[in-house]
């Protein structure tokens, strides 16, 4: 039986420019509702999440959200 996460959110900020960069990172930036530097947004600590942060690591800021 798989245990569901605790409800806890990040706050991600895009640090980078997805300009000449593949495709696949823009999408995922748009997936993630980023699409302008040094916007953030607070999105929920799940492993889709996770994966998607993981794929553009390079281009954001994670921080644990302040409760």
């Amino acid at each position: 039986r798989r245990l569901e996460p605790i409800a806890k959110k990040l706050n991600i900020t895009q640090t980078g420019s997805p300009i000449g960069r593949p495709d696949y990172q823009r999408k995922t930036l748009v997936a993630l509702g980023l699409n302008k530097l040094h916007r953030s947004r607070l999105v929920d600590d799940t492993p889709e999440n996770r994966g998607r942060i993981e794929r553009v690591k390079h281009l954001l800021r994670v921080e644990p959200a302040k409760s």
